[in-house]
């Protein structure tokens, strides 16, 4: 591990050298790339810093225990160990960590996608509800949410919501969310009090970029239609909303939120490049595509990985046994205690399977 940390700390000194240089500050696209290499190993390097620091320290004091005969300087030296040696443990882990293989799509901005699955209107509401606390969590970090496109059901919910997220890092925060979310409570229409239970689809996807996907247009089928709102009727009387179908892969993409045709074809393909780099991304890493669908599934209840039962005000996230009696508060998008939880078990499970291949 060290040896590796050496070389990326002299990896360091060579691009804050580089982006003094006139070549790279004259060229703007070079100074992006120079600089976008550079943070991305800051962090490590300050934090190896830190564990050199304290191992200088520990040393120091181990010394100063050997050498010294006054008692003053040697409880002194001691409690300065205690405490040294407290924190280059957590130094040390918190390396770990920064040296495990990056997603590289954590950078990226996401498509999110909301479905309604079983328990009919409301799974609807159920949807709504679940975007506005994703939109209010999106407040907190200050990224921008773009609604794509929407389909409303009759009683004010949404049958779906397909939204684009962006801002930093926004994937490494969000693509724990796929899969099948759970809802018990007793429905606004339920005269009995009887508590049901409904469920909704969650899909993150990374946003590709143009370079990320090529689309060629002889593959595109683009046909255009009037807007309609709840139960189908027409909002307008021009063909301003677009469905675009991706006749390779049989993908098809609506978006009808803009009065412009042209604003909906390119929300359309920002979407349609959002899925077909996830299809490509699956092929590549099949393990990882099993999984991913095995996560989302149908919408069907059994396959949930999160139920949010609010007779008990209680969140659970099911794939890591994680549960929180605060629904109301994380409904209002204070979602960050749930994601921690979620990154700090998988980069867990990173570690063991880092540690299995390097014995």
């Amino acid at each position: 591990m060290f040896e590796r940390l050496d070389q990326i700390e002299i990896r360091y000194e060579e691009l804050t050298r580089a982006l003094l240089s006139p070549e790279i500050t004259n060229d703007s696209a070079k100074y992006q790339k120079t600089a976008k290499a550079h943070s991305e190993v800051a962090g490590i390097v300050e934090k190896y810093r830190e564990y050199k620091d304290l191992k200088r320290g520990i040393a120091e004091s181990r010394a100063v225990l050997v050498d010294e005969t006054d008692p003053e300087m040697r409880a002194y030296a001691e409690e300065e160990l205690t405490k040294l040696e407290a924190r280059i443990v957590g130094v040390e882990e918190d390396l770990k960590v920064l040296l495990l293989p990056k997603d590289p799509n954590d950078e990226k901005n996401v498509v999110l996608e909301i479905r309604a699955g079983t328990g009919g209107d409301e799974a609807t509401l159920f949807v709504a509800e679940v975007f506005r606390m994703y939109n209010r969590y999106a407040e907190t970090q200050k990224w921008k949410v773009e609604v794509l496109s929407t389909s409303e059901s009759g009683v004010g919910g949404l049958k779906e919501v397909i939204a684009l997220i962006e801002g930093d890092r926004v994937y490494s925060r969000l693509k724990y969310e796929s899969g099948v979310h759970r809802v018990q409570r007793v429905p606004a229409t339920e005269q009995q009090g009887r508590v049901h239970t409904s469920a909704i689809t969650v899909a993150v996807l990374p946003e590709a970029e143009e370079v990320d996907v090529k689309i060629e247009a002889k593959d595109l089928r683009i046909d255009t239609f009037c807007s309609s709102g709840p139960g189908g009727q027409s909002v307008n009387t021009t063909y301003s909303a677009v469905r675009i179908t991706h006749i390779p892969t049989n993908t098809v993409v609506s978006c009808q939120d803009e009065k412009s045709q042209i604003k909906n074809r390119e929300k359309g393909m920002r979407v349609l490049r959002s899925r077909l780099y996830e299809v490509e991304m699956q092929k590549q890493q099949d393990a990882l595509a099993k999984e991913r669908r095995q996560m989302v599934g149908s919408g069907d209840r059994s396959e949930k990985i999160r139920t949010y039962n609010f007779p008990q005000n209680r969140l659970t996230d099911h794939r890591i046994g994680f549960t929180i009696h605060q629904l109301e508060q994380v409904m209002d998008g204070k979602l960050q205690p749930i994601i921690d939880a979620l990154i700090t078990h998988y980069q867990a499970e990173k570690m063991k399977q880092e540690t299995g291949a390097a014995v």
